[in-house]
């Protein structure tokens, strides 16, 4: 039942809702894919990827038109994400994969606690 396709359009259709605001919900899709319909964290990272590559461009695209998204500024970044994405799946495919889920989990809970206790400076 959850593998159905009218399972999968809603999800599919609420990630992509999350993508356009800018929150992600990658992780949220992963969870899916392992926890709902028992694929390996693998495969799931790789449809992960495929799934957002669109729905970010077109996320990233409606904001360059509305003017809230200065290239010129954001192209080191740009250039030095892509540089980090390329180095750290090269360097994930010869890592113990307990080791980078422990990382990862780390990274969530940090983020997690950051979200919940930030208070932004007066400015």
């Amino acid at each position: 039942m959850p593998d159905s396709f009218w399972v999968a359009l809603p999800v599919g259709m609420g990630l992509g809702f999350l993508t356009g605001l800018g929150v992600g919900g990658g992780s949220l899709l992963i969870l899916w894919l392992t926890m709902a319909l028992g694929m390996d964290p693998q495969t799931a990272r790789g449809i992960n990827l495929l799934f957002f590559l669109p729905a970010a461009f077109i996320a990233s695209l409606y904001r360059w038109r509305q003017g809230t998204l200065p290239l010129p500024k954001l192209l080191p970044a740009i250039i030095a994400g892509c540089a980090g994405a390329a180095f750290c799946a090269w360097l994930s495919s010869r890592m113990d994969t307990a080791l980078l889920k422990k990382l990862f989990g780390g990274l969530l809970i940090l983020t997690g606690l950051r979200e919940i206790f930030y208070r932004p400076g007066k400015t």
